[in-house]
């Protein structure tokens, strides 16, 4: 009897920031119910990295935006040996553009969070390195903006 092979899953995120508050949703199903993190989920098959983000966004929250540059990559894995799942995620960086604001699809809740008060939510494992890096952009961008 052969094994199956098995391997990870691409997803992707994305972040949207509008007057320093970051867009979270309340994950609905799925790996890490209940926990809050940036919108997103898995890439289709023949579907591209930036295809997908743009696509999970909306479909989760109903907004449009214009993606920019990758923000955040790494992995999620679920508990145990091998792990239960694992996600190879890319994050991205975007600004809204349009749409209407409201939790869809697998969103239980959509929410404005200040990015300073997200790590005082129950969220994913993965979001306090990207709320890092997004802390760390913010601060280089005023930086700039100074000199």
């Amino acid at each position: 009897m052969t094994e199956r092979i098995r391997r990870p899953i691409p997803g992707v995120g994305v972040a949207v920031i509008r007057d320093g508050d970051l867009l979270m949703v309340k994950r609905g199903r799925g790996p890490n119910a209940g926990l809050w993190a940036i919108p997103g989920g898995k890439v289709d098959y023949g579907e591209s990295m930036r295809e997908a983000a743009v696509r999970e966004l909306r479909e989760e929250t109903g907004i449009e935006v214009e993606l920019g540059e990758v923000v955040w990559v790494g992995d999620a894995m679920g508990p145990g040996v091998p792990p239960a799942w694992h996600y190879t995620l890319v994050d991205y960086q975007a600004q809204m553009i349009g749409g209407t604001l409201e939790a869809a699809d697998d969103a239980e809740e959509v929410a404005w969070v200040p990015l300073g008060q997200v790590l005082g939510l129950s969220v994913t494992p993965t979001m306090p390195g990207l709320v890092a890096r997004l802390l760390e952009g913010l601060i280089g961008e005023q930086h700039d903006q100074v000199g």
